[in-house]
């Protein structure tokens, strides 16, 4: 796969299942994140999350999206809790789902987290083993 085609997956998926570490075991969730026009991906967490004390723990998340081809493509990187309104902004004009949520940007509830992208693989059904892919920011 392509690293064109791993962006492409990443954008059409809507969801994508989202793990971090808790302790030592590891604890996924399903999530809505969004891969910007400049390929940063970020993700809205509710304020009460679990997920946000398990970031600011141990930064290592890894994000796996999935096609109903069964084409994936699983992001390792660094979660990273952040105020950025601009980018709260993006996620809020771009996923609807947020409105049931959240108030607003505003809604001190909404909690962003940045994924600094250290790694991406992809494979498709036909791949013999998964490929290294780029997913330039």
């Amino acid at each position: 796969m392509t690293s064109d085609e791993a962006v492409d997956l990443i954008r059409d998926a809507g969801f994508g299942m989202l793990a971090t570490v808790e302790g030592n075991q590891p604890r996924v969730r399903p999530m809505m994140p969004y891969l910007t026009e400049d390929n940063e991906l970020i993700v809205a967490l509710l304020g009460r999350s679990r997920t946000i004390t398990q970031v600011k723990a141990n930064e290592n998340i890894e994000i796996c999206f999935v096609d109903r081809k069964m084409w994936y493509c699983r992001i390792a990187g660094k979660g990273i809790i952040s105020e950025d309104k601009e980018k709260k902004e993006i996620l809020w004009n771009n996923i609807p789902m947020l409105k049931q949520y959240f108030g607003g940007i505003e809604d001190p509830n909404f909690v962003l987290m940045e994924v600094k992208i250290t790694e991406a693989e992809a494979m498709t059904p036909h791949d013999k083993t998964p490929t290294q892919v780029e997913i330039k920011n």
